[in-house]
């Protein structure tokens, strides 16, 4: 179900936003090895969110 999709999308780029956060802060405070394994994960994040919004496009495509 397209829904489904669009709520795992979200859920990954909230995830995403949090990992971006706490890399800034971290590179922010000196910490830059915390920084680059938190600014790992947010790419992570962001393109699982990626593709569950491709996935949902296409589930809302076909229900058209």
């Amino acid at each position: 179900m397209a829904k489904d999709e669009h709520n795992q999308a979200a859920e990954q780029h909230e995830n995403a936003a949090k990992a971006h956060r706490s890399a800034a802060e971290h590179h922010g405070k000196g910490d830059h090895a915390k920084g680059k394994e938190h600014a790992d994960s947010a790419k992570q994040h962001s393109q699982s969110a990626h593709r569950h919004s491709e996935q949902a496009h296409a589930k809302s495509q076909q229900q058209k």
